[in-house]
């Protein structure tokens, strides 16, 4: 799975395999490796987060955190999926 980047020990991360068709522009957040039980973040047009779900149960501070992070990255990651996946799809 293609790592997007670290913060700390959390990986954020795509799965390689995010659906057919590909499901809408989101990362995964998890300790130290990938998880299925990850935490969900979509990331919408504008590059701002939505969380789907804290799955990974990160700390709510620490995830504001790792979220206000994405979104200062959001354009890394935006490049980043349509680099991997072709195509960019957005939540909202």
């Amino acid at each position: 799975m293609p790592q997007v980047f670290k913060i700390g020990s959390y990986w954020v991360y795509f799965w390689t395999n995010e659906g057919d068709p590909v499901e809408p522009v989101h990362v995964h957040i998890s300790m130290g490796h990938p998880s299925p039980n990850a935490t969900k973040v979509w990331i919408t047009r504008r590059g701002r987060c939505l969380l789907c779900n804290n799955n990974s149960r990160i700390p709510e501070h620490v995830l504001n955190n790792i979220i206000r992070i994405i979104e200062a990255r959001s354009s890394d990651v935006l490049r980043k999926w349509n680099d991997y996946f072709n195509e960019m799809i957005f939540y909202c």
